[in-house]
């Protein structure tokens, strides 16, 4: 059970950088890679350069009241490690699951308080909405998000590099989509994974679609099966297990 050696992740260091095997599936209009996020900067990460068979799954929009616990029990089974980027209004009503996420090794990531489209917000009003988030995880688990991922991808290179400054966080984007939240069903979902994933891929999903959560089981095995192993977005970094850090909240609520 998560017996995964950090020493293999750590000559990745924390540099960022497209890789050429973006998935199968193209990115849809409401869910897109900024244009210019191929452009290497330290704000930025959408795939990890690893010396060995790894690969991130990330759920988005959670927790989902019934679909995130049962995720939860094919992870805990297989005794993998993924990454949840969670909506603050959603922590503070399911603040149970969100412990439990934290409590059984996984990661917890920043995706705004509201899920807006945060393009054209004024960067005091993307700071409120990542740091009430930011506030209410770190309430519940003891420990604050260290990145982000931005709701549809929509957030511009400067706002990006704004919130790298101001509070340290940098913006996860993903290098596999299988534009799950079209509800293509779950063997379409698995497949595209599993067609697009390569060692350092950082993968897309959402917990909250039922079709997403019965791709799962496929998913994982079907990439275990090629020897890939499963780590959390710090881990990928080369970063320390985000349960064992020293934190202090970054956020200014």
């Amino acid at each position: 059970m998560f017996d995964f050696s950090r020493r293999e992740f750590l000559c990745t260091g924390a540099a960022a950088l497209a890789l050429s095997h973006p998935g199968t599936a193209s990115a849809a209009p409401l869910i897109a890679l900024p244009a210019d996020a191929s452009r290497r900067d330290a704000a930025t990460v959408m795939a990890i350069r690893t010396p060995s068979p790894v690969v991130a799954m990330t759920f988005d929009d959670g927790p989902h009241p019934s679909l995130t616990p049962k995720l939860l029990d094919m992870l805990k089974a297989r005794g993998l490690r993924a990454t949840f980027y969670l909506i603050g209004n959603r922590v503070v009503t399911w603040p149970d699951i969100v412990r439990r996420i934290a409590d059984e090794g996984h990661e917890i990531g920043n995706h705004s308080w509201s899920h807006p489209n945060l393009a054209k917000r004024s960067n005091a009003s993307v700071l409120r909405e990542i740091d009430r988030t930011s506030d209410a995880i770190f309430k519940i688990t003891g420990r604050p998000p260290v990145t982000f991922r931005p709701p549809y991808g929509s957030f511009t290179k400067r706002q990006r590099l704004m919130l790298y400054e101001q509070r340290n966080l940098p913006t996860i984007l993903w290098s596999v989509d299988p534009q799950d939240w079209r509800r293509p069903g779950a063997s379409v979902v698995a497949r595209r994974i599993l067609n697009g994933s390569r060692p350092g891929s950082i993968i897309l999903s959402h917990d909250i679609q039922s079709g997403t959560v019965r791709a799962m089981p496929n998913t994982f095995d079907g990439l275990s099966q090629r020897g890939m192993k499963f780590a959390t977005v710090s881990q990928m970094m080369g970063w320390p297990l985000w349960q064992s850090r020293k934190f202090r909240n970054t956020s200014t609520g």
